[in-house]
């Protein structure tokens, strides 16, 4: 089984560099691709051979083309609306989460400050994700 191919978007390196440790501890078979933002992603995710990720990790505050920017791009390209976007964010504010519900993200995701629970949170997003793409792949292929 291939590892789980992962696109984390966020601009903050320092928090790019937990979510790389999150990852390399999880002890979850994985490939992260890392980009510092929104625009970068969609170039890479518009390029015809560019990445094709199983899941993407977006980070909401970032300069230039945000994070919900990135999520109504992606849904509004056929080719890309089948990738499943997850919202990665410090803020649990309701109208954050709403909103990107309202634009179609799979999930959203509030980013522990404690390191153990964030280790745990990626540790489940990637065995959650793992399972979805096992589970559409065995659909489309009956």
């Amino acid at each position: 089984m291939r590892p789980l191919q992962v696109l984390l978007v966020d601009d903050n390196p320092a928090a790019r560099g937990l979510a790389e440790e999150a990852f390399s501890l999880s002890g979850q078979p994985c490939e992260v691709t890392m980009m510092e933002s929104g625009d970068d992603a969609l170039a890479a995710l518009m390029d015809k051979n560019g990445i094709r990720p199983d899941v993407v990790l977006l980070d909401i505050n970032m300069p230039g083309m945000d994070g919900f920017e990135v999520l109504e791009a992606m849904k509004a390209q056929p080719h890309l609306r089948p990738i499943p976007v997850v919202m990665l964010s410090g803020s649990s504010a309701p109208q954050d989460i709403r909103k990107a519900y309202t634009l179609h993200a799979n999930a959203y995701l509030v980013k522990s400050v404690e390191f153990q629970t964030f280790l745990t949170q990626i540790e489940d997003f990637v065995v959650f994700w793992t399972q979805a793409r096992l589970t559409t792949r065995s659909d489309e292929l009956e």
